[in-house]
C-alpha cells in the first residue's frame, strides 16, 4: 500500500478515487502513467474496494498496449489524498473525503462493472480523452 513517503514532492500527484478501485480508476491510472511517464505521481483507490480489477478492463487496456493485470483493489488513505496535487472521482459520491485547497475533479462515467470489453472500450476510450486534458491543465504535455 503507497504510502506519503511515496509522493514525490518535485513531481505533481493525482489520485483517482472510485467505489471499487477495479475498473475506472484503474484504467484511469493506467493511462496516466502511460501518458506521462514519470513526471507524475499516480495513486488510485475505492471507498469498498473489490476483490480484483475488472477482467474487462484489463483487457481494454491491454488492446491498447497498457498492461493492468499486476494492479489490485486498494482502500485510499487520508494521507495520500491529503498529499495529492489533484483529486479525481468517479462515482463514490459523499464517500469521496474532500480536503480544503486541493483542486478536485468528478468524472461522470459508466461504471465497467459487470460489462463485456465490447462495452468497456468506449468507457476506457472516454477516460484517455480526460486523462490528456488532464496531462495538458496540469503543463505536462510533451514537449
Amino acid at each position: 500500500m503507497p504510502t506519503v513517503d511515496d509522493v514525490n514532492s518535485d513531481k505533481p500527484s493525482v489520485v483517482f478515487l472510485c467505489v471499487h478501485n477495479a475498473g475506472r480508476s484503474q484504467m484511469a491510472s493506467g493511462w496516466l502513467k502511460h501518458l506521462s511517464g514519470d513526471r507524475v505521481d499516480v495513486f488510485s483507490g475505492g471507498s469498498e474496494p473489490a476483490a480484483t480489477v475488472n477482467p474487462a478492463a484489463v483487457d481494454a487496456m491491454a488492446e491498447v498496449g497498457i498492461d493492468i493485470r499486476t494492479e489490485f483493489p486498494k482502500p485510499w488513505t487520508d494521507e495520500i489524498i491529503r498529499a495529492a496535487d489533484v483529486v479525481i472521482t468517479m462515482g463514490c459520491g459523499d464517500a469521496c473525503p474532500v480536503y480544503p485547497g486541493k483542486r478536485y475533479e468528478d468524472w461522470v462515467l459508466d461504471d465497467p462493472a459487470g460489462l463485456g470489453v465490447e462495452a468497456v472500450r468506449p468507457i476506457r476510450d472516454e477516460i484517455r480523452g480526460r486523462v490528456e486534458k488532464l496531462i495538458a491543465d496540469m503543463g505536462l504535455a510533451s514537449e
